[in-house]
């Protein structure tokens, strides 16, 4: 099982607080760090947040939400074993040409250490804020990505799409590997649709045991349909609840089929913190084969 430490530039806004936690997950034996975003917080939000029962976002209007390719950019340094990944990157609100370009840029710096977990957005007035279509913003999303891989796949790559469109051009560097794996957030249809069709990984809101199992149960007979093997796309699962014994928690999502076990870290904000997460680690370091 492999433990990932999830929206950590949301408690680690400055240089020195980033560098502390970044040294100290990779000191725990954790596997990868992650970060959010939104690119601004409206002032008045009507939409929906979709992972909590009120539909209101945990968060204030000046809540410290740093770019996260900037904020791994620096714990890639900080921390060179980590990977490095989005919890997720709204991929239609960004250009994919750039953003082809800033992950493979970051991959190279890393050694290929680069995850690109996405999500399409659950907040219009931030893409009202951007001048950004919100309507499509699925096909929008699915289309960048595939303008993506053409760009990673090798030089002179054209792309015709709705959204997307070039002749032949070249973006280099590309990433180590070839490409850079996809993860789909997202506990909706649409989500698991797309997570059986694209990705290379699922990460889910959803940490209750049975309701991620059934979440599990869809994504796999989603991919069979798609003509894929389930067990190529890796399962994020948030660990919030299994804290209460995280040993027992680990082990059940383990017998889940989970590959990497999300930890958020609001759960080591505050005096302390970086204590609890070091204490944390070495309870599952026997779990986790590090």
């Amino acid at each position: 099982m492999k433990l990932g430490l999830t929206f950590a530039s949301g408690i680690a806004a400055d240089g020195e607080s980033a560098l502390q936690i970044c040294r100290t997950a990779e000191s725990a034996g954790f596997e990868s760090i992650w970060c959010g975003e939104h690119v601004i917080m409206p002032d008045s939000i009507d939409s929906k947040y979709p992972y909590t029962a009120d539909g209101k976002i945990p968060a204030e209007p000046d809540t410290k939400i740093p770019d996260p390719l900037i904020w791994l950019a620096f714990a890639a340094a900080a921390a060179p074993t980590l990977r490095l990944g989005t919890c997720i990157l709204i991929v239609p609100q960004r250009n994919p040409l750039v953003l082809a370009k800033e992950l493979a840029t970051l991959d190279q710096l890393s050694g290929g250490k680069v995850e690109l977990g996405l999500g399409v957005g659950w907040m219009k007035e931030e893409f009202d804020a951007l001048g950004i279509p919100w309507e499509r913003r699925g096909a929008r999303n699915d289309e960048y990505i595939a303008a993506m891989r053409a760009l990673w796949s090798g030089p002179h790559a054209e792309f015709h799409g709705e959204f997307v469109d070039f002749d032949p051009v070249t973006s280099s560097p590309r990433p180590v590997n070839g490409s850079i794996p996809v993860i789909v957030g997202g506990d909706s249809e649409a989500a698991i649709q797309r997570a059986a069709k694209i990705a290379d990984g699922y990460f889910p809101g959803e940490g209750d045991p049975e309701r991620l199992g059934k979440l599990m149960g869809r994504l796999r007979s989603a991919t069979e349909d798609a003509q894929r093997d389930p067990d190529s796309i890796e399962i994020n699962a948030m660990f919030g609840l299994q804290l209460a014994d995280p040993v027992a928690g680990i082990e059940q999502m383990a017998e889940l089929g989970v590959g990497r076990a999300m930890i958020p870290s609001f759960l080591f904000a505050g005096p302390g913190g970086l204590d609890r997460l070091s204490e944390l680690g070495e309870k599952l370091r026997p779990l986790t084969g590090d």
